[in-house]
C-alpha cells in the first residue's frame, strides 16, 4: 500500500505537539497519508479532495487526463496495460502523471483525534510532504471544496512549486463555509447528522453533491438517482463511514480556515493561473464567494460556472476537463494572465463591496445599492446565527448522551424503609 509519512521534520515548528501526539498513536511514523499515483511523464498534478471525500471521487478527472482510473501500482501488479498511450517520464516526452490521496481524517489516511490537528495549514503540509516523497519540485495543484482550500493554503506557502491553481467548488472558509438558508438545505442538514449507515449516507450525499434536474434525469429504464444510488451506498460501505473524529476535524478545518491579503498577493504575484470552477447550483459552497475568491485573484484568475451542484467535476466532467486542460495548456505557453482572464478590470481607488455600492448609488442617485448592502450584511448574520444554532444543538446533543442515570439497588430500598 502506498504511504507518506508526515514527519515533525515536514511540519511547521507550531505542530511540535501534534506529531508527538500522532507519534505515539501511529508506530513512532508519524501521519500516514494514503496515495495513488496514475499515469507517467513529466507534468504532475496534485489532486486534492475535499470534506468526507476520497482520492476516488476524482476518478472522471483522472481519467480524462491519463486515460485511465487504474492506479500505477494495480498497472505494475498486473504486468503493465495498453490503455495508456502516454510514453514514460522523461526530459523531452510528454504525458501526465497524477496523484490523488485521502487527506488525514478519512479513507485509509491516519485519522487524530483531535480537532486542533486539522487545520488547512497542516493539511497543506501532509500535500507538501507528499510531493517530496514523490520527488515532485513542481505540479499542477488541483482542489475540490476543504480541498480547494488546502490547494489555496498551499499556493501562498511554496508558491514556486506551483505551476498552476484549479479551486473547484471553494469558498473563503469560516462562515462562508454555511450552506444556503433554506428549508431543503436545513432538511438536508438534519439528514445528514442522523445518517447512521451507509444508504442514510448515500441518500443525503446524493441531495449535497448534484442538482435536482441532474438526478431527475433518466437513463435508460431509471433516472439517475436510482443509480447514483447503488454506486454510492457500495463506495461508502467499502470505505467506511467516515469518524466522528475525522469528521469534526475535518470541519474544523473549514471553519478555521481564512487566507489573508498577504496571502491573497503572493498567489497573485506567483506567476502562475488560476481557474475558479463552480456549479451554479451549488447549495453547500454558495458560488458568490467563489465569485469573490476569483475577483480577489484578478487579473490571474478565470472564473467558470457550470450547470451542477457541489460535485460539478462528476455532474458535468467534459466541461471540467476541458477546463483543466485548457488552465495546464495556458501554464505551459506563459500565456498573459491579462489574455487569461475573464473578469472586469478592477476599478482603482474602490476597495470592497460597500465601497462600490455606495458609488454606485451616488452616480445613479439610487438608493438600491444601499438596500443591497444591508441584505447581504443581513444574510451573512442569519448564516452565523444558523451555525450558533446549529453548534449549540450538537453540544446538547452530546451533554445528553452523556448523561447516565443513577440506578438505586433494591438493598438500598429497603434500608430506607427500615
Amino acid at each position: 500500500m502506498p504511504f507518506c509519512e508526515v514527519r515533525k521534520t515536514q511540519q511547521d515548528s507550531e505542530d511540535t505537539e501534534l506529531n508527538h501526539d500522532q507519534n505515539n498513536n501511529n508506530n513512532n511514523n508519524g501521519t500516514k497519508i494514503f496515495y495513488r499515483t496514475y499515469g507517467h511523464g513529466p507534468t504532475k498534478v496534485l489532486l486534492i479532495i475535499g470534506l468526507a471525500g476520497t482520492h476516488e471521487s476524482w476518478g472522471p478527472q483522472i481519467k480524462g487526463m491519463v486515460g485511465s482510473d487504474l492506479p500505477n501500482e494495480d498497472e505494475t501488479r498486473s504486468g503493465g496495460c495498453d490503455w495508456n498511450p502516454i510514453p514514460d517520464d522523461n526530459e523531452s516526452g510528454g504525458g501526465i502523471e497524477v496523484c490523488a490521496f485521502d487527506n488525514r481524517g478519512m479513507g485509509q489516511s491516519s485519522v487524530p483525534t483531535k480537532k486542533s490537528h486539522y487545520t488547512t495549514k497542516i493539511m497543506a503540509n501532509d500535500a507538501i510532504a507528499l510531493m517530496d516523497h514523490l520527488g515532485w519540485k513542481k505540479a499542477h495543484v488541483f482542489g475540490h471544496s476543504m480541498g480547494a482550500m488546502i490547494a489555496c493554503k498551499l499556493a501562498a506557502m511554496v508558491p514556486e512549486r506551483i505551476l498552476s491553481l484549479a479551486l473547484l467548488n471553494v469558498t473563503g472558509g469560516g462562515f462562508e463555509c454555511f450552506p444556503k438558508l433554506d428549508l431543503k438545505t436545513l432538511s438536508v442538514a438534519i439528514h445528514f447528522l442522523r445518517a447512521k449507515s451507509p444508504e442514510q449516507r448515500a441518500a443525503v450525499d446524493l441531495d449535497t453533491h448534484y442538482s435536482k434536474e441532474y438526478l431527475e434525469e433518466c437513463v435508460g429504464p431509471n433516472t439517475r438517482r436510482a443509480i447514483l444510488y447503488q454506486e454510492y451506498v457500495k463506495g461508502i460501505s467499502a470505505t467506511g463511514m467516515q469518524s466522528n473524529y475525522g469528521f469534526e476535524g475535518q470541519l474544523n478545518a473549514c471553519w478555521t480556515h481564512k487566507m489573508t491579503q498577504t496571502e491573497i498577493e503572493l498567489i497573485r504575484s506567483a506567476g502562475f493561473l488560476v481557474s475558479v470552477i463552480h456549479g451554479r447550483h451549488d447549495i453547500i459552497a454558495q458560488i458568490y464567494y467563489a465569485r469573490r475568491l476569483a475577483k480577489k485573484l484578478h487579473p490571474v484568475a478565470r472564473m467558470i460556472e457550470l450547470h451542477g451542484g457541489h460535485l460539478v467535476s462528476h455532474e458535468r466532467t467534459e466541461e471540467v476537463n476541458q477546463a483543466i486542460l485548457e488552465l495546464m495548456k495556458a501554464s505551459e505557453v506563459s500565456i498573459n494572465p491579462n489574455e487569461w482572464t475573464n473578469l472586469p478590470k478592477k476599478k482603482s481607488g474602490w476597495i470592497g463591496p460597500r465601497v462600490t455600492l455606495i458609488r454606485i448609488n451616488t452616480e445613479r442617485g439610487s438608493n438600491i445599492s444601499n438596500v443591497l448592502y444591508i441584505l447581504s450584511r443581513l444574510n451573512i448574520f442569519l448564516l452565523y446565527l444558523f451555525g450558533l444554532i446549529f453548534l449549540a444543538f450538537e453540544n446538547g446533543r452530546r451533554f445528553l448522551k452523556s448523561l447516565k442515570p443513577v440506578k438505586v439497588g433494591p438493598s438500598l430500598a429497603s434500608d430506607d424503609s427500615q
